[in-house]
């Protein structure tokens, strides 16, 4: 299903409307609003335009809806006059146009959940799975209150880890801007004044020149093996062998790999806690929660338990030994099992790894420092030998 925005007029009263809507076809989008009631005046498909690639809901935006909803359904407003309300104080086009077009169905004689469900690029499983059982049970502002709760937590994380990454990209980026500097202006300097003398270049220095003769010479054939590379990687990650091996890849990677082993749990026992405090069935939270991992590797291995709960299996013991999947977690489960209280010993699994994520984080910064400090020293080492070095070296020659 492809999604078009579209700006209308009610038939009858002419009231301008505007909103996002999901058909296979242009054609089948322009019916659909006939069918409405609504005389198409300006129909577009989503993704086509420059701004369709910038201008999307983010998960702020997500959050805010969520939180104001969940505030207005508790205070007793019915669903369309609360999203109506949402929507006006709603800045965030994006955001509205979803806003309007839930807003709209629900007044059609959708239900809340069929809504939802109409916007999946924009509403995760996790969250439909959590307003589907939250309309059901009559629970539904506190279900979207978990909702809230849940996609803050999982910003908060993510947002800790690319703080994390972001003194490393900045320090390479300065490695990466010096060293061309050093290659385009002081490199040929070095060159030059050891040709008028007709001396001869250390090794060092040859090296240097010669990486930046090919760089001078060749800088065409050098754009093109990393447009070639770029992009061939880009394509392999969006095959099935390529998303695995990526996946594979941030798990084992080094200095990183328990960070994220630590998030993918804290995500996983969250999830899953909040899943089980709605209603949700066990082997439903498994599944919803394998796809909120956004890790196939570890998708697989909560597949696996899902599939031995189906065989008659505990929790505990489906998730046992599953790789990727840290000792705490069936753990805290055998434990909620003996208690009946798994949606509360899941979040006390969740809330520890949480814990543990803001250390690793903290250490991992820490750690960062030290490497990219030697990182730099190897390269102006690098540059000393053989640029400083050399020019030292002639003018202690001709003195």
């Amino acid at each position: 299903m492809k999604r078009f925005t579209y700006r209308a007029k009610e038939q009858g009263t002419g009231k301008v409307i505007k909103g996002v809507i999901q058909a296979e076809s242009e054609r089948a989008a322009g019916k659909l609003l006939v069918d409405r009631g609504y005389i198409p005046d300006n129909l577009r498909e989503e993704g086509t335009g420059i701004m369709d690639k910038i201008d999307r809901v983010t998960a702020k935006d997500r959050i805010t809806f969520t939180r104001q909803f969940a505030t207005l359904i508790g205070a007793g407003l019915p669903v369309a006059q609360s999203l109506r309300t949402v929507s006006e104080q709603t800045s965030r086009k994006p955001m509205q146009a979803v806003i309007d077009a839930i807003s709209a169905d629900i007044e059609a004689g959708r239900s809340v959940g069929e809504a939802f469900s109409k916007h999946p690029d924009v509403f995760s499983n996790v969250y439909l799975s959590l307003i589907k059982a939250g309309e059901v049970s009559g629970t539904l502002d506190e279900s979207l209150k978990r909702i809230a709760m849940q996609e803050e937590k999982d910003a908060k994380m993510m947002s800790k880890i690319k703080g994390a990454m972001i003194f490393p990209m900045i320090t390479f980026a300065v490695i990466f801007v010096v060293f061309i500097y050093m290659m385009v202006e002081v490199v040929p300097h070095v060159e030059s004044l050891y040709n008028d003398l007709h001396e001869e270049l250390p090794v060092l220095s040859k090296i240097l020149v010669g990486i930046k003769d090919f760089i001078f010479s060749f800088w065409w054939l050098c754009l093109i093996i990393v447009g070639i590379l770029v992009g061939a990687i880009l394509q392999y990650r969006k095959t099935e062998p390529g998303i695995r091996t990526f996946a594979t890849i941030k798990l084992n990677v080094p200095v990183f790999n328990g960070m994220m082993r630590t998030l993918y749990m804290a995500r996983f026992s969250r999830t899953a806690s909040i899943l089980l405090s709605t209603g949700v069935s066990v082997l439903d939270t498994m599944h919803i929660s394998g796809e909120a991992m956004n890790n196939v590797v570890v998708q697989d291995s909560i597949e696996k338990a899902a599939t031995e709960v189906q065989g008659g299996k505990g929790l505990s013991v489906a998730l046992k030994d599953k790789d990727y999947i840290l000792d705490l977690v069936p753990q805290m489960a055998a434990i909620g099992e003996q208690s009946g209280k798994m949606d509360e010993m899941l979040a006390k699994a969740a809330q520890v790894y949480e814990d543990e994520l803001d250390e690793k984080v903290a250490t991992i910064s820490t750690l960062i420092e030290p490497i990219m400090m030697v990182a730099m020293a190897l390269i102006a080492g690098l540059l000393v030998g053989g640029v400083l070095f050399p020019i030292y070296s002639l003018v202690n020659s001709i003195g």
